[in-house]
């Protein structure tokens, strides 16, 4: 087994740390960001291997950015790298959003210039990390085919199931084009977690699916009842945070849990925090049952995508190196782009510039990105201030 220093687990907690204070913007945002430091700046892993983990995570249920995060971290670090990469990312949030729940309860900070801001710096951050791939990814007529097909149809059908059918129908497609291929062999990871892991772990994600329910009825006690609703919300949600609010409004709010207006406020405040949206459920769980209910919440519905990235990632490195997998791949990577950029439009562009002067504060934080190449939190303080100042003036 290979040994994982303590100063690579040490470097994990801090670079995913600083991602979690820094990332705004939502799940398409995060992969931005993710490519930004961990493919462009630290070299991480090779363009290829990160395109390959985000086709893997789009295609899981459960938070795809958190997953990619998550995957990441199992790379660098094993196991322990893994749960090191989710906390850096997700505890500034959860930390933010229990404090929210406890104390400042009330306080409208949805509609903040800094807000609208850091809603301009992810139009950036999206747009250079597209640009990135696109070029690795999409380098002939044929995969630029697929990726404007697949931006298509999700731009026009815009359902739960529709990215995972847009991904399987890219991936037969490029088998087809591309079986005799011989594409250029990706770095290969070597990281601590065997076949027989993997599946322990996807057994236990299907046996808590089939059993939490059961257990609820039979003890009725409240921690298992939450715990059921909020492992269920992240194993079933296919398309990232934005889906599982809804599905986390039906289990809690009709049942009494917590009123209308609080859910609301704390989608808010969801909005405005850094991170990943799952972690709307630690809010939940802190106005159910103070900073523990928030804490149990955050475990319950993140681990899912956890036992999901543990179980799926010993079988994907094998088959992303089989030559008969590759030509699916490409095909799969250039669809991951389409989405993406279908996601870049709804929600980040029409969330975001809606006036002449967001365009032009966007440009300049993505020339300040991409042509003067300053670190990223130097362009998220620079988009919250002039959001700030922008809606001081206007």
């Amino acid at each position: 087994m290979q040994k994982i220093s303590f100063k690579t687990l040490m470097e994990i907690l801090l670079v995913s740390t600083k991602l979690g204070l820094t990332s705004f913007g939502g799940p398409v945002a995060h992969l931005g960001y993710f490519h930004e430091e961990y493919v462009r700046r630290r070299k991480w892993m090779d363009e290829k291997s990160y395109a390959d983990l985000v086709a893997l995570c789009q295609f899981l249920p459960g938070p795809a950015s958190s997953q990619v995060g998550m995957g990441i971290g199992i790379m660098r670090g094993g196991v322990i790298g893994g749960i090191l990469a989710f906390i850096g990312f997700t505890m500034p949030s959860v930390i933010a959003l229990i404090l929210f729940a406890l104390v400042l309860h009330g306080l409208d900070i949805g509609d903040a210039g800094w807000i609208h801001g850091l809603k301009i710096v992810a139009v950036a951050v999206v747009a250079h990390a597209i640009l990135g791939m696109a070029q690795k990814l999409t380098p002939d007529l044929q995969r630029k085919a697929i990726a404007l097909a697949a931006l298509t149809i999700t731009l026009l059908w815009q359902t739960a199931f529709t990215q995972v059918g847009v991904i399987i129908l890219a991936g037969v497609i490029g088998f087809l084009l591309y079986k005799e291929y011989a594409a250029d062999t990706s770095d290969s990871f070597s990281f601590p977690l065997s076949r027989r892991f993997g599946a322990i772990c996807l057994a236990l994600f299907f046996g808590l699916l089939a059993a939490l329910p059961i257990l609820r009825e039979v003890t009725s006690l409240n921690w298992v009842a939450m715990f059921d609703s909020f492992y269920r919300g992240g194993a079933l949600v296919f398309g990232g945070g934005h889906v599982v609010l809804p599905l986390l409004e039906r289990e809690f709010v009709p049942t009494g849990w917590l009123n209308a207006e609080q859910f609301l406020a704390g989608y808010g405040a969801a909005q405005a925090v850094p991170g990943p949206l799952f972690t709307f459920a630690a809010y939940i769980g802190a106005v159910i049952n103070g900073w523990q209910g928030g804490l149990l919440a955050t475990f319950a519905v993140f681990l899912p995508a956890f036992l999901l990235i543990l179980g799926a990632l010993p079988f994907w490195d094998m088959l992303r190196h089989n030559p008969k997998i590759q030509g699916a791949l490409m095909g799969v990577n250039a669809a991951v782009v389409g989405i993406l950029i279908a996601a870049f439009y709804t929600p980040i562009w029409t969330s975001s510039i809606l006036a002449p002067i967001d365009f032009a504060f966007a440009a300049i934080l993505f020339s300040m990105l991409v042509y003067w190449k300053l670190s990223p939190w130097v362009v998220v303080l620079t988009g919250a201030i002039g959001g700030a100042l922008l809606s001081s003036i206007l």
